[in-house]
């Protein structure tokens, strides 16, 4: 479904007066570009043998991306694949300083949930995190992240392991804009988990975004390029087709699988407000969906981890 895009590079964020976006020159980060472009993935190449989990195996691999060798965290079901291949899962990360992110470390019992209930999981390590190579350009603003998981989501598909009809997503955080961005652009992604998820249309992340106390700090680096965004393209307000084109939230009648949607409603990193607004698009696009709210929970969904962790696993079970 994909064609050749006809240009990748990010230029336009950095020269040129403001102008609106022409028909004919999708910007990179548009769904229409991505949707353009190819996503060949590679071989899953294992680069390290890990202590095996209570049902499975665990692998450090890596891929291709974009010409970049990403890293990432495998797990396979032990005992013989069923004909077909087993159903998997690409895993999205939230947001951890890449110059501090580590392959095996965090989201351990996330993933562990998922892979003992017989999944194929694989958590990409985006460029520029831990040993991937690449920059690191953030999720909003950048297509990079994306086009990774795009990337590690062909790779198993590619793995005689794994049945490439059942491929989900899981994402948290950031990981839930990248799980909902990949959603609308690859029609081949069955079915996403979000857990407090940076899913809201991009005026009101740029407008309603306030982190409490204690939130994690973004480095100013990566928030200049929504800076360089509104001083080219302008503001939301000044050119709501520019910003369209670029969020998942203008393509939700595109969604070819359910979304199941996590939120605390004490979390000081993503406000409560980003899961509504999804929940809004999603009733108007007349989208299947699940939403769970855990009153006083936070971002992480600490009190209520077994219980969210369960809904998830027996949403995938039953839609891949």
């Amino acid at each position: 479904m994909f064609r050749s895009l006809r240009y990748l590079t990010l230029l336009p964020l950095l020269i040129g007066p403001a102008t609106a976006q022409t028909s004919d020159t999708p910007h990179p980060l548009s769904i229409e570009a991505m949707r353009a472009r190819t996503y060949p993935g590679s071989a899953l190449t294992v680069e390290r043998t890990l202590n095996p989990g209570s049902n499975y195996r665990r692998y450090v691999v890596s891929y291709r991306s974009d010409g970049l060798k990403i890293n990432a965290l495998l797990t396979v079901p032990n005992g013989q694949p069923p004909k077909d291949g087993w159903p998997a899962i690409v895993f999205n990360h939230g947001y951890i300083p890449p110059n501090i992110y580590r392959t095996t470390e965090r989201y351990v019992a996330y993933q562990d949930a998922f892979a003992r209930a017989g999944f194929v999981t694989l958590k990409s390590d985006y460029r520029g995190h831990g040993s991937s190579q690449g920059e690191a350009n953030g999720a909003y603003y950048s297509p990079d992240y994306t086009v990774d998981v795009l990337n590690a989501a062909a790779s198993l598909r590619k793995d005689r392991r794994v049945n490439p009809a059942r491929l989900g997503m899981w994402g948290h955080s950031m990981g839930g804009h990248l799980t909902l961005r990949a959603m609308v652009v690859d029609p081949g992604i069955k079915a996403g988990v979000i857990w407090a998820g940076v899913v809201a249309p991009y005026d009101l992340m740029q407008s309603g975004w306030r982190r409490g106390p204690g939130a994690e700090t973004i480095p100013p680096r990566l928030r200049r390029r929504s800076a360089e965004l509104i001083e080219r393209y302008g503001t939301p307000k000044e050119n709501p087709e520019f910003w369209r084109s670029v969020s998942p939230n203008s393509y939700l009648r595109d969604l070819k699988g359910p979304l199941q949607l996590h939120q605390g409603t004490a979390d000081v990193e993503v406000p409560v407000t980003f899961h509504q607004a999804l929940v809004r698009g999603l009733k108007e696009a007349g989208k299947p969906y699940q939403s769970y709210m855990y009153p006083g929970d936070d971002h992480n969904l600490s009190k209520n981890l077994r219980t969210a962790l369960n809904r998830s696993v027996a949403f995938f079970k039953k839609h891949l």
